[in-house]
Formats: structure tokens, sequence, C-alpha cells
């Protein structure tokens, strides 16, 4: 009020530097307020500027209230520039007032984004911590459920494919995996490759539910499979291999720059051997984990037999073939000695399939560049011309010939238009065509010998 009544800085009645007054102003008493006399400005003005130096902030008048007084003042007319100026301060007020509430709606929007791209890298409770700055410890686990799978023959694959084919192909299928893993209280751990971990039980535990959950997950999976189509390969079956294992881990936070929430222990191992030890299109389990299944009912297992397992020695081990009420059609297993690689058959249909695509793109390039290149031939009857060079021509014919000879153009074999656009494929050309020096060597008894001159495409 001060500056806009006196058209002045603040504090211009003073003789004092800017420091001096903030000084005076930290360090009271006395408070130090500006100085104006009644002649300035009408009283009612200078009132209104002292509320607005109140100590206490309730006390002193809104920008509304202000601006009303003022309005009040002049009879509700804009006299003078105190009205403007406060017209001005009002809006540039409502103004910023927006534009804060817009920049922390975008800074909440970046937050969310952040807060999800994290909740995907970590579980959302190990997210948290870090967000708050504490540090993560690792904990043990007394009981998780562990699922391993891998594709059936992907080498093979990946090697009758192009990278970008390699691509799309598990990017289609790591899509298609983590929609379905919304569905269960189950967390991705990683993947490697063609290879898909995931985990139950923690870092939230569920009591024994981890084993119901990673099966139904294993189940739905299947079932998924068995349905999907390779985009570049539509003929050859996505052969999952799947293993299960469930055991005590210890699980943690790696890493500062890229962070991995990792699972260390004898139980990754053994599920990761579970799944090596598979079938095509079947969930292969332990002893622990079919006995946690067949405690809380409805899953239907069959005994597989002893199975060596590399490193650990001789298990007993189950296949996963349902559940009762899970009426989703599983595809059938297959059965075959090689169980990493794909059947020679498909491999000869899909090289065979990769070779008529290759010669088919070949042919396309072939008939797009053919470029036709004439060639000329000189025939004489009765004496030879030989071919001229880039200089000069030496032309050796016998006078006495009095045989006319002709241009004869002969067209290429092909159904294209003629570049000649003579309805005869032989047209005479008189010596008067040809250069000055070579009709005077030409020039027989009874008149101009014509040259004869074949085209070869």
């Amino acid at each position: 009020m001060q500056e806009v009544i006196l058209r002045g800085p603040p504090y211009c009645m003073l003789d004092l530097t800017p420091q001096e007054i903030i000084a005076k102003i930290k360090k009271p008493p006395p408070l130090l307020r500006p100085s104006v006399s009644k002649q300035t400005a009408p009283p009612e003005y200078i009132n209104s500027m002292k509320q607005c130096w109140a100590e206490q902030p309730e006390s002193r008048p809104s920008f509304n209230d202000l601006a009303q007084s003022i309005k009040l003042l002049n009879g509700g007319k804009k006299v003078n520039i105190v009205d403007t100026m406060f017209k001005m301060l009002e809006q540039y007020s409502n103004n910023l007032e927006e534009l804060i509430r817009e920049r922390t709606t975008q800074l909440e929007e970046e937050k969310k984004k952040t807060d999800k791209l994290l909740s995907q890298m970590l579980p959302p409770s190990v997210a948290d911590s870090l967000k708050s700055g504490k540090a993560v410890e690792a904990v043990w686990y007394e009981c998780v459920t562990i699922y391993f799978s891998d594709i059936v023959g992907f080498t093979t694959i990946s090697a009758l494919s192009s990278p970008m084919e390699v691509v799309d192909l598990l990017n289609d299928l790591y899509t298609m995996f983590d929609s379905i893993l919304e569905d269960f209280d189950c967390y991705k751990v990683e993947t490697i490759g063609d290879a898909y971990m995931v985990v139950s039980g923690l870092p939230i535990q569920n009591g024994t539910q981890h084993a119901s959950e990673i099966a139904m997950m294993a189940l739905t999976l299947l079932h998924a499979c068995g349905k999907f189509k390779i985009r570049h390969m539509p003929g050859v079956p996505l052969r999952l291999r799947i293993g299960l294992h469930s055991g005590a881990c210890v699980a943690g936070v790696v890493g500062l720059k890229m962070p991995r929430y990792c699972l260390f222990g004898d139980t990754v191992n053994t599920a990761s051997r579970m799944e090596s030890t598979s079938m095509a299109f079947r969930i292969h389990t332990s002893e622990t984990t079919a006995g946690l299944l067949e405690i809380i009912g409805g899953f239907q297992l069959e005994y597989r037999g002893i199975t060596e397992i590399k490193g650990r020695g001789n298990y007993k081990t189950y296949w996963l073939c349902g559940k009762n009420g899970f009426d989703k059609e599983l595809p059938a297993p297959v059965i075959s000695e090689n169980n990493h690689g794909l059947d020679q058959e498909l491999v000869r249909l899909v090289e065979e399939r990769r070779a008529q695509e290759q010669e088919a793109a070949k042919n396309k390039t072939t008939n797009n560049q053919i470029e036709v290149k004439p060639t000329i031939e000189t025939v004489s009857p009765k004496g030879s011309i030989p071919p001229a060079n880039t200089t000069s021509a030496s032309i050796k014919m016998n006078n006495n010939d009095k045989t006319d000879d002709l241009l004869r153009f002969t067209p290429p074999p092909s159904n294209k238009k003629s570049l000649f656009t003579s309805n005869s494929t032989t047209q005479n050309i008189t010596s008067n065509e040809l250069p000055a020096k070579l009709q005077q060597q030409m020039n027989g008894p009874t008149g101009p010998i014509r040259k004869s001159t074949k085209v070869k495409w």
C-alpha cells in the first residue's frame, strides 16, 4: 500500500540502505514502519495501509477485502491508478494460484509414473522402503514356491529367425505372460532370454497358498501357450516347459544404479532343475510342491518316478495335470526323446518355407533390376568392317562390291514394347547419314555402299 500511495520503493521516506532496513526489521523494537503524512493521501487509504501492518495475520485484510474497501472509497469507480494496481495484483494472484495447481498436478502425475516403474522393477513393499531412504536388508523366507519355464527348441527357432523376429516373439509372449500374472498372488523375478522366473510367498507371505497360486498360474500359462501363434512361424507350436519347487530361500536387493530383487538358495537351483528335466507342454513338480498341493486339495497329480537331478541326486517327481474346476483346455504333452529341441520334421518344414521365401524375394529383386544393354555387331557379305574404338574407325571394304548391305535391328526377346517405332525389323540407312570421311571411302563405281549392322540384345 505504501508503494502504491507514494509511488516509490519500500521505506523511500527513510534515508537508509536496504541492508539497514532489513537489519531494523529483523531486530525490533521499535517496529520499523513507513511514515506517510496525512497530506499525501486520504485518511481512509492510510488506515487501510496500517491495517495491512497488523502483527497478527488474522487482523490483516485479504486482497479481496482490500479491493472492496478501495472500491467503496472511490464510489465504485476506477478513478485512479490504485484501483488498477489492485486489479492487476488480483489477476496476478489468481494466475499464480492456477499455475501452482497445474504444476502440482503435473508433479503428481510424474510421481505416479515413477512409482509405477519402480513397482515393476521391485516389489511394492521394497520400493516403498527405498523411496523413504531405508536400507533394504536380505530376508529369509521359510517356504515359497518358485516357477521356472522356457521354450523348447528356442535355439533352433532363433537360428531360423532374424533378430527382429526373435524380439517380436519374446515381446508377444512375455506381454501375454505378464497380463496373466496380474490375476495371481505372484511376483515376476526376472526373464533371461526365453527363461521366465516367478515366485509366490514373498515379500508378503501368504501361508501355504503360494503353491496353489503358482500351480494355477502355470496351468493358465500352459493353456495360453497352446493357442499362441508365432507371427513369422505360424505352423510351429510354441512348446512351453515348466518346473516347480517349494522351499526356503533368501531375498534381497542387489546393486545401486540398477537395483534388482534377487532370490538365493538351494530352492532356486532345484526349481531350475525341475524345469530343465521337464518335457514340452508339461508341468514338472518336486515332491515338496506336490505334497503342498495334495494338502490344499483339488489338484490332479501324476507320479513320474525317480528323476536324476544334476548335482542333487535322485528325486521323486510328479506331473501336474490339472485341477478340479479348471475347465480350460491344455495342449497335449509331446512324447519325444529330444526334450531340448524341435522335431526334425518341423525344422525341415521351416527351412523349406524360409528357402522359398528367400527364392521368391530374390526373383522379385532380379525382375526389378533387369536392364537391356544392346551390343552392335557389324556384318558385311564381302568385306570386313572391324569394330570402331573410341577415337577412330578403320574400315576396309571391296569397292567392287555392288551389293547394298542393310542395317538390320533385331528387337530383344521380351514382351515389352520395342524401343524402336518402326513397324519393320529391317531399316535402310543411306550413306548420307554416315560421317563424311567414311562416305568417301565407301563410294563404289555404281554408287554408295551401305553398311550392314546387326544389333544384338
